[in-house]
């Protein structure tokens, strides 16, 4: 039998009679065998047409932000039962969004076409294009000759032509992000703490956002910005002190330094403007300051994302991170639970306060987790915190609303470019469109435009409002969250949105055993760090 549970007449009088709802409807479950296996959901149930259930295995207090995140989106069972089991849906998706996929031209555009069915605000543009460039000065210049009428990214150098430019507008970018360097405690000489503190101590990292990022940018005193509720508890990171780390390598073994790689993706990020440049200076400063002779090595995005998540990257490697949502478990949670394997083996030190502190909804109560999690992120040091980076997009004068959000991808339905095509300009090729197997942006920007989640951030405060759910309310301990559907959506596909779209779109994600738990490298990355993985029993 499937994993996924078609409810039998017994069952379903059961959940309907205790929902007080009529019979009729088939309903489909996910239900986990314990919650042993770190796994934070212990049930899913579509109870009626309309309403789905989410049974926690431990109060979640961050359910609705993580839930309107879009790589917890929602497509039909129909289409996650039969494409899903195949490669077929990275380049297929069928959503309930503003649009649709016309089609993808391998290395040079994505075209979608406004959804006239959508049940929400139609799109302004009839015909949005993606197009893609990890230079940040070729999209200025394409941006100025009317080319693209919106990008992504502006290089920190270009924000005071793009302000002093009447033909442009500067559009800050106002969300959360890290900069750091990450390192892997599998590998030697990693796998020593000192060798990490000394590496810590080592960077000038005030010279990085001195040099090479943004007025407004700041060094990292911890990893997660402190406008995030207990992001900047405990202790604040190590100041450089090159005499100290020299001592502290030397003391490890390493009085000479050492070999080693540093790996990038060429992409142009928000958090990360020019990332060769920036792996430059760092191979320069670990040379002078630590005596260890570093390699540049840039891979492919996909590649690295792929190979950074499984942890097998061998050197430094450079990433980032913009928020998803207005939690502290989007940063932590994401990078150091215990199942994650970017930096080595986990540390309980780190996994157990984060893991305690996801259950706990009031700030205050939560403070000594965090502060326990930060200290041991600043001892063990699985990475670098170098910087929260000021960032900025730009738009052609004529679009109206093209401002981002603070939380979520931006949702070029409301923009208008008073025409009937708007073109943007994105840092990279999206790696696929079935976003949850991805962590890219320029992945999950496009899918925001096609698939839609239970619930949204708001477009000017980032607060969570209602998508496909009009609400999802908990019961006292947060431990129970029933989500009331909004009804006459349809797929672009034309088929009708229900509760089994919702069960079968998380199940995909959560369970292992799963015939369409597929995707891309098969991680599902969100689905792992921010629910746990499920291995459901057989029925």
């Amino acid at each position: 039998m499937r994993r996924i549970i078609l409810l039998g007449t017994t069952a379903l009088a059961m959940a309907a009679s205790s929902a007080g709802v009529s019979l009729g409807y088939e309903g489909l479950e996910l239900v986990a065998p314990n919650c042993d296996a770190g796994n934070k959901i212990s049930a899913i149930r579509a109870v009626d047409e309309h309403t789905v259930t989410f049974e926690m295995c431990k109060s979640d207090p961050a359910f609705e932000p993580k839930a309107a995140f879009v790589s917890f989106g929602i497509q039909p069972s129909e289409h996650i039962n039969t494409v899903g089991t195949t490669k077929d849906i990275l380049s297929n998706p069928i959503g309930t969004g503003p649009y649709t996929l016309e089609s993808w031209n391998r290395g040079d555009s994505i075209i979608l076409k406004r959804n006239d069915n959508y049940w929400g605000e139609k799109a302004n543009a009839e015909t949005l294009v993606f197009r893609w460039s990890t230079s940040g000065a070729s999209q200025l210049n394409e941006l100025r000759s009317g080319t693209v009428d919106q990008i992504s990214t502006v290089s920190p150098d270009d924000f005071d032509a793009v302000k002093n430019d009447p033909d442009l507008q500067f559009l800050p970018i106002s969300g959360p992000n890290t900069f750091y360097v990450g390192m892997n405690n599998k590998f030697a000489p990693f796998d020593n703490v000192k060798v990490r503190q000394a590496i810590a101590m080592g960077i000038d990292r005030q010279r990085i956002v001195d040099n090479y990022l943004p007025e407004g940018s700041d060094v990292a005193k911890f990893f997660t910005p402190c406008t995030i509720p207990n992001g900047c508890v405990g202790d604040e990171w190590y100041g450089f002190d090159p005499v100290a780390a020299k001592a502290l390598l030397a003391e490890a073994g390493f009085p000479e330094g050492f070999k080693t790689k540093i790996f990038l993706r060429d992409v142009f990020r928000t958090y990360l403007p020019e990332p060769n440049t920036m792996a430059v200076e760092l191979q320069s400063q670990l040379k002078n300051n630590l005596g260890i002779e570093a390699e540049v090595v840039a891979l492919e995005s996909g590649d690295f994302i792929g190979q950074a998540s499984a942890g097998d990257l061998d050197g430094f490697h450079l990433l980032g991170w913009g928020a998803d949502y207005p939690h502290i478990t989007n940063f932590l949670d994401y990078h150091f639970g215990s199942e994650v394997k970017q930096f080595g083996n986990s540390f309980p030190e780190i996994s157990g306060p984060l893991a305690e502190g996801a259950t706990v909804a009031d700030v205050e109560a939560a403070k000594p987790l965090y502060e326990s999690a930060n200290n041991a992120i600043r001892d063990l040091v699985p990475m670098i915190p170098i910087s929260h980076a000021a960032a900025a997009s730009a738009a052609r004068s004529y679009v109206e609303n093209a401002g981002y959000r603070p939380f979520g991808a931006k949702q070029f339905s409301l923009a208008n470019p008073g025409k009937d095509t708007m073109v943007v300009m994105q840092n990279a090729e999206p790696i696929s469109l079935y976003c949850g197997d991805e962590s890219d942006g320029e992945s999950t920007l496009v899918c925001t435009q096609i698939i839609e989640t239970l619930l949204d951030y708001a477009q000017d405060s980032g607060s969570i409002v209602g998508g496909l759910a009009t609400s999802c309310d908990a019961n006292a301990d947060a431990t129970l969250w029933t989500c009331n559907l909004r009804e006459g959506v349809k797929f672009s596909d034309g088929s009708d949105f229900d509760a089994n779209d919702v069960v079968a779109s998380y199940a995909a994600g959560l369970d292992v055993t799963n015939p369409a738990h597929v995707g891309n490298t098969g991680t599902f990355n969100y689905y792992s760090y921010l629910w746990g993985l499920i291995n459901a029993p057989a029925n």
